[in-house]
């Protein structure tokens, strides 16, 4: 790197299909305006991979392949969807993004992208889950806080 240059930090926002995550993305684009200004943006959707059990199970394991790869087509497209609607709105704000998905578990999958893309901050968006449905669902914000490689910023979205 040409001394005098540094290299732009960057900033991760992942989002689903939620309100959560959308008011997420607004809320970056707020408030951390300037800094997400001089970084490079990034914004990330997970395909999950869950969603053939099903197909598996009506099928007694014997589902055709073409079916399979239409389900999967399927959720690209939504993927693709999702992230051009949020890229067009950090164009409103004057930013611009580039978008990514990858197929996998969405907390995995999003630990993956923040060390394989040296993000610097990962934004997300918190479902306000109580204890239980953490305790059975999961949570995805509380996992990458654990796991991410980089400091992790939870927008709550007023009740």
């Amino acid at each position: 790197m040409e001394e005098g240059k540094k290299e732009k930090k960057k900033v991760m926002v992942a989002v689903d299909d939620s309100e959560f995550s959308h008011y997420a993305l607004e809320w970056a684009l707020d408030f951390l305006k300037d800094d997400i200004a001089n970084s490079d943006l990034v914004i990330f959707t997970a395909q999950s991979n869950s969603n053939f059990g099903y197909v598996y199970a009506s099928s007694f394991g014997s589902a055709p392949p073409d079916l399979i790869a239409s389900i999967q087509e399927n959720q690209h497209k939504v993927a693709l969807a999702l992230l051009e609607k949020a890229k067009s709105i950090c164009a409103n704000h004057g930013i611009v993004a580039e978008i990514l998905t990858e197929i996998g578990d969405p907390k995995e999958a999003i630990c993956e992208a923040v060390e394989k893309h040296n993000v610097q901050l990962l934004v997300l968006g918190s479902h306000s889950r109580g204890a239980i449905q953490r305790a059975f669902l999961g949570s995805v914000s509380n996992y990458c806080i654990h796991n991410a490689k980089c400091p992790v910023l939870v927008v709550k979205k007023p009740a």
